[in-house]
């Protein structure tokens, strides 16, 4: 549903009845010796003009933040807070009563400020206490028991799931972290001490850019360790029938029946071929990037032009690649594609579109 016709009449209207209102302001005016309707008209025709023009740039950018945020918030906090608000405002009107008679400027200035104060003490106070009352309307009448029988105390499992042994490259890439705050990850993940000593390595190394990378290897060890949906343990086997990392890791894996998540390609090939399971996070994110079907519209910035004539090419926020036929003229724009093809390459998902 487009908004813009609605926004142009509702910022006429609005700005043609504040510059009609200046009008009238002005012609009360000792000063300003005119006949109403040669400051009223122009006044009300520059306002209305204003609102048309401009009407959807003010308003539009408020009202889309405001319609993603409402769609963010829970039912019931939206619920529990036009409650709060409509007992806060109701309260806020018994008082004004008596408060209107104050002195002036007490008397006009007071009243506005209880409407405020009320409103939001309304609403802060039903959200914070949502359940209370939710609970009180539910159950209000029933009567609850003089002794509760004490809760019975369940012995703490062990952690389900299979071992996951992490690579020196996917703890450098850091996603592994943001993976496991999602709660996805439902193994054990397991750092070997070797792996642990070559992150220590490559960040005492000479070369700057090693050492950052190992620094931030051991960054995201860290970040794992306080992230409460993650398991992650340190164990001290090392493998004697091996020499390198991931020989060790490959070695590791078969003993324990565990599985090796990485983002090395030579050593998910060569996993593979020791019956080995592998996890590539870069295979994740190549899946769960956003699915067009020929036909569906996107909106797409086009930044750059394409290997062919009159081609624009524009990325998508998963960095999925979008070609647009005749989209040359449209770069640094944002315009309405439509899907005309979609290939999967090694390198990833490929989409072809034309202007909308």
């Amino acid at each position: 549903m487009r908004f813009g016709p609605l926004l142009r009449i509702l910022g006429t209207a609005l700005y043609g009845f504040i510059g009609w209102e200046l009008g009238v302001v002005l012609t009360r005016t000792p000063e300003l010796a005119m006949d109403p309707w040669k400051l009223i008209v122009p006044f009300t025709l520059f306002g209305a003009a204003f609102g048309f023009l401009l009407a959807p740039w003010l308003v539009r950018a408020p009202a889309k933040a405001a319609h993603n945020a409402l769609r963010q918030v829970p039912i019931t906090d939206l619920v529990a807070g036009t409650i709060g608000v409509t007992a806060g405002l109701f309260m806020a009107a018994l008082l004004s009563v008596p408060v209107s008679r104050l002195p002036a400027p007490f008397g006009n200035i007071v009243p506005l400020v209880l409407v405020f104060m009320f409103g939001y003490l309304g609403a802060a106070i039903f959200v914070l206490r949502q359940r209370d009352f939710f609970s009180l309307l539910r159950g209000g009448g029933e009567e609850k028991p003089e002794f509760a029988p004490p809760p019975v105390a369940v012995a703490p499992t062990a952690p389900a799931g299979p071992s996951l042994l992490l690579d020196t490259s996917v703890i450098i890439d850091g996603r592994i972290a943001d993976i496991a705050k999602t709660g996805f990850l439902l193994g054990t993940l397991t750092v070997p001490r070797f792996v642990l000593n070559e992150l220590q390595y490559i960040a005492d190394s000479a070369d700057s850019l090693r050492r950052n990378r190992g620094r931030r290897g051991l960054e995201v060890l860290d970040r794992l360790q306080n992230t409460p949906e993650a398991t992650i343990v340190f164990v001290d086997q090392d493998p004697t029938d091996a020499t390198q990392v991931d020989d060790k890791l490959i070695s590791l894996a078969r003993q324990t029946d565990a599985l090796i998540i990485t983002n090395d390609y030579n050593l998910n090939r060569v996993a593979r071929l020791q019956g080995v399971r592998i996890l590539n996070i870069n295979e994740l994110a190549n899946a769960i990037k956003s699915v067009y079907l020929p036909g569906e519209e996107i909106p797409l910035k086009i930044i750059q032009e394409g290997k062919e004539t009159g081609q624009g090419v524009g990325y998508l926020e998963d960095g999925t690649m979008v070609v647009v036929e005749n989209g040359r003229r449209y770069i640094n724009q944002e315009v309405l594609v439509q899907v005309t093809k979609v290939l999967q390459t090694n390198a990833g998902r490929l989409i072809f579109a034309t202007p909308e």
